[in-house]
């Protein structure tokens, strides 16, 4: 047993080491300050440049084309972070490094002008990498000998993950659009930099947990991997030429294809400038990606021997069910919000706004209450050792509620009240917090269902909730540019659309960790962030089509798209059953 990580529990609060809940409101101010912005991001990118609060009238295209782009990013970087923090700097370093990097990136962000917006882009996703990979790997760390409260751990570490989504929704989202798109920008880069902050000033709980390694301790992990693979007598794979050419090709392709297609619809800057076959560049370049991608994939899994050959070609399967899951799901940060804002009707009077406001006031209190009572727990145990800390994290906790009840008594004066663009995406943090630990008890239960069968799951669950969002604007003609559609439909997608998360989106990992040798998980973690990187980014390039599919056909159309293609896709997971079952080989 790791003597060191023994020490962690000498201090606990709640049954587990209090260091994981410094971990717990890092993470949640992280979290506060992503979903913050990026619930603002398009409404702020696409409003109408006059008004009391005015946007920068960009279309959904060029919106989503950047959002797009800075979400494929947010997966790839943490890759390259991982490795940094692995080998040259140590974790601790690496996530305050990437927390200080996106403070500056908020802070851009509220300057409200185009090279700001892009410096301060760039600088969240490079923060990000940063500190994304490595809160989870100082947790994996502080855990060794432990395993048997891993799940715990890992469960109040992503309890943290939701708050922080669903709290910078609510309040950022809520200062963005009643107060002024700046202030939702610097609320969020505030909480970042508190978060950084009650992080930094509690290392004394983590000793040398995480610290920068010595050439040694590289030595002897290489060594051990090394070791690892001559006593599994396994079939080494190395990278051949073609490998590294096809590599190259995939990267050079996609990178082209990630810049041009922002330059192209904000800026109107054509890389190269050509079409073939009825394509432009952009799409060109990221079909060649594609096509590269799979034919590395095709002649590299073949070299393994027999069991890992098979369970690679099923965790490749799984990945393709990931892309097209999250490239339907990630519409809620793109073409949702513009439905919300231009065809829902959130005008509510009488006892409707009554309601309403007395749902709102529930739904933010009391998480908020359960995570300060969280917050005097760790008071309580740590504030001798890490003072400032605690602090810190007081006084942003004071802030929370005070614009908590601001908000509210601001809600409150008035008989009737518009229902905030941002508002309806914190049902999926709600909706999360309330469904997750049903479905744990499912997935340990004796009725825990085959993968095949959790990603038909997901995915059709999915597919239904914008299933909801087509039915109910049926009626709204081709060409309209508003309307005002019920909420309850909105409601609806984003339950069934959480319902489909809670399916799939914990199985890749889970998955990688069984069909995967260790040697390889690397490679195919890089594999699996791809696939959702590559969703995220597909998301976004055909939802800022929104405009011009529901001036072709019918918004209901462009909802029908998101409906049949998840659907039609779990049913072909379900079908795949026998087979995946056979290329798995036990592993359930």
């Amino acid at each position: 047993m790791n003597k060191s990580s023994e020490n962690f529990f000498d201090t606990k609060v709640m049954g587990h080491p209090a260091g994981l809940f410094v971990l717990f409101f890092t993470e949640m101010w992280e979290r506060f300050s992503y979903y913050g912005m990026r619930a603002i991001l398009v409404i702020f990118l696409t409003g109408l440049i006059t008004g009391d609060n005015p946007g920068w009238g960009w279309s959904t295209e060029a919106a989503l084309s950047l959002l797009g782009t800075y979400a494929l990013f947010v997966y790839l970087t943490p890759l390259i972070g991982g490795w940094l923090a692995d080998k040259k700097i140590g974790y601790r370093m690496a996530v305050v490094i990437g927390a200080l990097l996106m403070t500056l990136g908020h802070a851009s962000m509220a300057i409200e002008t185009p090279t700001s917006l892009y410096i301060g882009i760039a600088l969240l996703i490079v923060g990000n990498g940063f500190f994304k990979p490595n809160m989870t790997s100082i947790i994996s760390k502080m855990y060794e000998g432990h395993d048997e409260k891993k799940d715990g751990a890992y469960n109040i570490f992503y309890m943290g993950v939701n708050a922080g989504a669903f709290l910078g929704i609510m309040l950022c989202g809520w200062v963005g659009e009643k107060v002024g798109w700046s202030y939702g920008f610097g609320l969020a880069g505030i909480f970042m930099l508190l978060g950084m902050l009650q992080f930094y000033f509690a290392q004394p709980l983590f000793g040398t947990l995480g610290d920068k390694p010595t050439k040694q301790e590289v030595d002897r992990a290489e060594d051990l991997e090394e070791e690892l693979d001559k006593k599994a007598g396994e079939k080494l794979n190395p990278f051949l030429t073609i490998d590294n050419i096809l590599i190259g090709i995939f990267t050079i392709s996609a990178l082209i294809f990630i810049i041009n297609d922002p330059l192209s619809k904000i800026g109107g800057i054509q890389t190269l400038n050509f079409s073939i076959a009825g394509m432009n560049d952009s799409l060109f370049f990221a079909l060649v990606a594609a096509l590269t991608f799979i034919v590395l994939l095709i002649i590299r899994i073949p070299r393994y021997v027999k069991i890992e050959r098979d369970r690679m070609i099923a965790f490749a399967i799984f990945c393709l069910f990931t892309v097209f899951f999250w490239a339907a799901f990630e519409q809620a940060a793109g073409s949702l919000p513009i439905y919300t804002r231009d065809f829902t009707d959130r005008l509510l009077v009488g006892g409707a706004a009554t309601t309403f406001k007395v749902v709102d006031l529930i739904v933010t209190v009391v998480p908020l209450a359960i995570i300060t009572y969280v917050l005097l727990s760790l008071f309580r145990k740590t504030f001798n050792r890490i003072g400032l800390s605690n602090i810190i994290l007081g006084c942003s906790f004071v802030i929370v509620w005070a614009i908590v009840i601001y908000k509210l008594y601001t809600e409150f004066q008035s008989t009737e009240t518009e229902v905030p663009v941002t508002w309806f995406a914190i049902l999926n943090s709600l909706f999360i917090i309330i469904f997750a630990p049903l479905f744990t008890k499912w997935w340990d239960s004796k009725y825990n269902p085959p993968a095949s069968v959790k990603y038909f799951l997901g995915l059709f669950l999915l597919g239904l909730g914008f299933a909801f969002l087509a039915f109910g604007a049926r009626n709204v003609p081709a060409g309209a540019e508003a309307a005002s559609l019920s909420m309850a439909w909105l409601v609806f997608a984003y339950l069934f659309h959480t319902l489909g998360e809670l399916c799939l989106s914990p199985m890749g990992l889970s998955y990688l960790s069984k069909l995967i040798p260790a040697r390889m998980i690397a490679f195919m973690f890089g594999v699996y962030y791809l696939a959702i990187a590559i969703g995220n980014k597909l998301a976004h390039y055909v939802g800022g089509d929104i405009e011009k599919i529901t001036q072709e056909y019918s918004l209901s159309g462009f909802f029908l798209i998101f409906t049949i293609i998840p659907i039609a896709l779990g049913l072909v997971s379900l079908l795949l059953h026998p087979l995946l079952k056979r290329l798995m080989h036990g592993v359930r």
